[in-house]
């Protein structure tokens, strides 16, 4: 990993350029098995990969280009799944159901794509993974999985084996960093979210044991939690608060980092970041990746100021609050996404300069 302060990073996804989005929305699948699919999208990669690190990004991704969506790479790798398009929020969004048994066919997907990343960059690599709490809330229909997962329970707890699979095998390329992303978790800081669970302490608890499951005993890599309020681009955001409902939960995560959005107003108070224990990295999310106002570095650096009265410089890497583009059909201009991650990386040289 980085060893210089305030390392900079990206939470995943990029914006996509028209024939990206075309190219993904054309392909009845994505996974290794569609050589056309590949073999565009590794003539792409390279320059999403090529722009975050002339920006001055430490840690960076192949801008999620291959996927769907930031979780349908959950049917990249295992059978069992429905696929089709729905229009959600004005958006055509990709759609991914469980109705049969999963069974891994396309292991080490992830690990893969990373040694194409790493073979196009001098930068570290990380790459982001769903939570399988996340998928269970996303993918888990009481009508059409029930036959094959009485429960939500049940298919979230048949995720865990193959996740923790993916991430050993990330270990083992090399990859700096495995990101597991779980919006759905950071949705009950909302009360009005929190209102629709008879007990969302037990839900929480979920979430975090079978991450923990995961990566129980796996060592050699990075491991983040990344949380948002649902990420709507133009439109903002879904949940609202602080996080201060989940940081009970957030106490017995066994992971190196957790990385939060302290950029949108929506977030709360940073002293919050106090509650957090010491060994815990902080990713802090200091960048606005939804508006088009293009933060400058003194806006950045002020953010990270307000957060260094509660943590240790030691202890932060910056990044935006969400990807740019999380789902397919996400329309945030790529040279938007390059100024902002720009001026993270001026922030962090003037940071460094200052606490160096």
């Amino acid at each position: 990993m980085v060893d210089h302060l305030f390392p900079t990073t990206v939470v995943g996804s990029m914006p996509r350029p028209q024939y990206i989005k075309d190219l993904v929305e054309a392909s009845p699948t994505t996974g290794s098995s569609n050589q056309d699919f590949q073999r565009l999208m590794d003539g792409a990669v390279p320059y999403v990969a090529q722009m975050q690190e002339l920006a001055g990004i430490d840690i960076i991704s192949d801008g999620e280009w291959r996927r769907k969506s930031y979780i349908g790479v959950i049917a990249d790798i295992c059978t069992g799944f429905d696929v089709s398009i729905r229009e959600v929020n004005g958006q055509r969004q990709t759609w991914h159901v469980v109705t049969e048994k999963i069974e891994t066919a396309n292991p080490g997907l992830l690990a893969r794509e990373a040694a194409f990343l790493k073979a196009h960059t001098t930068a570290e690599v990380k790459v982001a993974l769903p939570s399988p709490y996340l998928l269970g809330e996303r993918m888990w229909d009481p009508e059409l999985s029930s036959k094959a997962y009485p429960s939500k329970r049940h298919f979230t707890e048949a995720l865990v084996p193959v996740l923790r699979r993916e991430l050993i095998a990330l270990r083992d390329e090399g990859v700096a960093m495995a990101q597991f992303d779980d919006p759905h978790l950071c949705l009950l800081v909302d009360p009005k979210v929190r209102a629709t669970y008879a007990d969302p302490e037990a839900e929480m608890d979920c979430c975090v044991d079978m991450l923990n499951e995961i990566v129980a005993g796996v060592d050699g890599i990075t491991v983040a939690l990344h949380l948002c309020r649902r990420n709507r681009g133009r439109a903002g955001w879904v949940g609202e608060g602080g996080y201060e409902p989940i940081i009970p939960a957030l106490r017995k995560l066994n992971f190196n980092m957790v990385m939060l959005e302290f950029a949108m107003p929506a977030a709360g108070d940073k002293k919050v970041l106090s509650d957090l224990p010491e060994e815990m990295k902080i990713g802090l999310g200091c960048v606005d990746c939804r508006s088009p106002h293009i933060d400058t570095p003194e806006e950045i650096v002020q953010r990270v100021k307000q957060a260094l009265e509660f943590v240790a410089p030691e202890r932060i890497t910056l990044h935006p609050d969400c990807g740019f583009a999380p789902g397919s059909a996400a329309d945030i201009p790529m040279d938007e996404a390059y100024l902002k991650l720009r001026n993270e990386a001026l922030a962090a040289r003037l940071l460094r300069e200052e606490y160096g």
